[in-house]
């Protein structure tokens, strides 16, 4: 009998299962192919806007993802370098394949942590309790508890054009069916959700002279905190082009053998990353929407058509792709799909990923109406923390939304009506100034080393770095800088520094012109004392974060910990509000709803107002 049970291999088991082993609990991970274990069915990449950042967070608190896609990444990038720190995001391009063998090595090298191939179609519950769960070979595997990450395969149905089949996680894979219906016989609820994917064409067919070429960047930061430098790593690039109105055009004859528009199509779509033909539907005042034409891996001819996502007839995606500039000869290797598949609302779980229906038993991923590896992926590292401890008898390790993006994410989900599928977003996170992808590690390596994730070297390293950061601050608010360091040095605008002698180094940094690598150049007994602490650069670009906006930044502090007060006030999971007359009656339905676990996340909750807020605390005072 194992501990803990992990259903689904993409990027939410394969973090759940790694997790719980690396905590110490004894773990099977089944998957019904072991060779496509955190597959990458759409987009070939890894972070971006956000899901950069949560992937840093991920890598913080012992997860794999990140180390992954450093060892297999194709091309790297940091977005929003024109804006402020808390909107840059590291994002890579991954080899598909390569990335898929990192990943099943890391699974069958981890101790605790067995692999066996089949299909979870069922779960058996005693008392409201799990017990184990049913293969499809038919035995009954009985384990302490169990992790759900089933993707995108829960009696899943792929459409393209006016046909449609049973289908998973791609065209080739089969989708589970039973476990969806096992479920509703638990006493959960379900619906439906959609997403999709674009075509992929052969690379060699792509008119290169046309299409705008997009490069890496020349010495990227790592996604991983104990990565070394990825200067010298290989890198290729990616293309742009676009769609003109002769494609909407081609695209719209198609329209009547379209999925999305004929109703064959039940679920709801992504609403941030739409069809091709949706944001055409959508958006008729535009002429062209970019495409972005990514390539699959080092040693395959495949390439990712981003920005054509479509479920439209085959005959219309390859007239479509056709007309577009620099894709006049292009061949498609497979077409673009759109994938039908089962969720169940998040407002069945609580903030541990434990369902509230049937206790030891665990949500992850997409199963809880999420999009993208990241987000599945930080929901499978959590689920498999808190099952493990859970069987320890511990308390869940919970993350708040001023902790982390992974705080945000699964606060939104317990907390939000989730009828589309989920994405995070820098803009969703309140306290996104302090959630950086640059200081993740000190703000989560503590949590992870709690988890049993994070050794004792690594966890010392960062403690190290945190006192050096302290003290670099410290040197910064006391140095004064003279009249006669003044005239050393030049911003890189060339224009005469707006700092002023007798201004001390803190004070100086918060001139957009000036910063502390221009400093610790122009000003030697500078560069000797802040040697003297360290030379790590990326402890300078810590300080000197801190320093620019350390005004906004004790904003947000307060500001989490009121927040952080309310979510201390814990609520009976079944507390009576019909009890409380003095709610209001949509206050009271949405508490039903949701039967949030604290205070906090009650207010939070879309309909319960602040007046129901004060009321619940005095009765639960009471």
């Amino acid at each position: 009998m194992y501990d803990i049970v992990v259903a689904g291999a993409g990027h939410a088991g394969c973090e759940a299962a790694l997790a719980a082993a690396r905590s110490g609990s004894a773990c099977l991970l089944v998957s019904s192919d072991l060779t496509a274990v955190a597959r990458m069915s759409c987009n070939p990449a890894i972070g971006g806007v956000a899901k950069g950042q949560i992937t840093r967070e991920i890598d913080a608190l012992g997860g794999e993802m990140a180390k992954a896609i450093d060892a297999t990444g194709i091309q790297f990038r940091m977005l929003n370098l024109s804006k402020g720190p808390a909107m840059h995001s590291p994002r890579a391009q991954a080899d598909r394949t390569a990335y898929t063998d990192y990943m099943k090595r890391a699974l069958e090298s981890e101790t605790n942590l067995d692999l066996l191939q089949d299909t979870v179609t069922g779960v058996e519950v005693r008392n409201g309790k799990f017990f184990g769960v049913r293969l499809q070979s038919g035995q009954i595997m009985r384990a302490g508890a169990a992790i759900l990450t089933c993707g995108t395969f829960l009696n899943g149905l792929i459409h393209i054009g006016m046909n449609h089949y049973p289908g998973g996680r791609t065209i080739a894979e089969p989708p589970v069916t039973g476990l969806t219906e096992s479920l509703v016989a638990a006493g959960f609820t379900t619906a439906r959700l959609k997403t999709g994917t674009p075509p992929r064409v052969d690379r060699r067919s792509i008119d290169y002279s046309i299409v705008k070429e997009q490069q890496g960047d020349s010495n990227p930061p790592p996604f991983s905190f104990s990565t070394g430098s990825l200067a010298e790593k290989q890198q290729i690039s990616c293309f742009l082009t676009k769609t003109t109105s002769q494609t909407h055009e081609i695209l719209k004859k198609g329209f009547d053998r379209s999925p999305l528009f004929t109703g064959k199509v039940q679920g709801v779509g992504p609403r941030y990353c739409p069809s091709i033909e949706d944001k055409i539907h959508r958006f008729t005042e535009r002429d062209g929407h970019h495409i972005f034409l990514e390539p699959e891996g080092f040693y395959t001819n495949e390439m990712y058509v981003n920005g054509f996502s479509t479920s439209l007839p085959e005959d219309i995606q390859i007239a479509g792709m056709q007309s577009i500039p620099g894709m006049e000869e292009v061949k498609m290797i497979r077409p673009g799909y759109a994938i039908e598949y089962d969720y169940f609302h998040p407002s069945q779980i609580r903030g541990s990923l434990e369902t509230k229906g049937v206790e030891n038993l665990y949500f992850a991923g997409q199963i809880n109406g999420t999009s993208g590896y990241e987000e599945a992926a930080a929901q499978g590292l959590m689920a498999g923390i808190n099952a493990s401890r859970k069987l320890k008898g511990l308390a869940p390790l919970l993350l708040r939304r001023s902790d982390a993006y992974i705080g945000v994410l699964i606060d939104d989900l317990v907390t939000k009506e989730t009828n589309e599928p989920y994405r995070m977003f820098t803009s969703s996170a309140e306290h996104r100034l302090i959630l950086r992808h640059d200081n993740a590690d000190l703000r989560l390596r503590h949590i992870g080393r709690t988890a049993g994730l994070i050794d004792e070297e690594t966890f010392m390293n960062t403690a190290l770095k945190a006192v050096a950061v302290t003290q670099l601050t410290a040197l910064a608010r006391t140095w004064t800088i003279s009249a006669a360091q003044m005239s050393r040095f030049q911003p890189a605008t060339g224009e005469a520094p707006s700092a002023v002698p007798g201004m001390k180094v803190a004070q100086a940094i918060k001139r957009p012109e000036i910063t502390m690598k221009l400093l610790i150049d122009a000003l030697p007994v500078l560069a000797e004392q802040v040697a003297a602490i360290t030379t790590d650069p990326l402890v300078h670009e810590q300080a000197e974060i801190n320093l620019m906006y350390e005004g906004y930044i004790k904003r947000e502090l307060l500001q989490s910990e009121k927040a952080a007060r309310l979510d201390e006030l814990k609520i009976p999971s079944s507390y009576n509000y019909h009890s409380i007359t003095a709610l209001s009656s949509e206050g009271r339905e949405k508490l039903l709803f949701f039967r949030p676990d604290t205070l906090g996340q009650a207010s939070r909750i879309l309909g319960v107002s602040p007046s129901d807020i004060s009321v619940l605390m005095v009765h639960l005072g009471r």
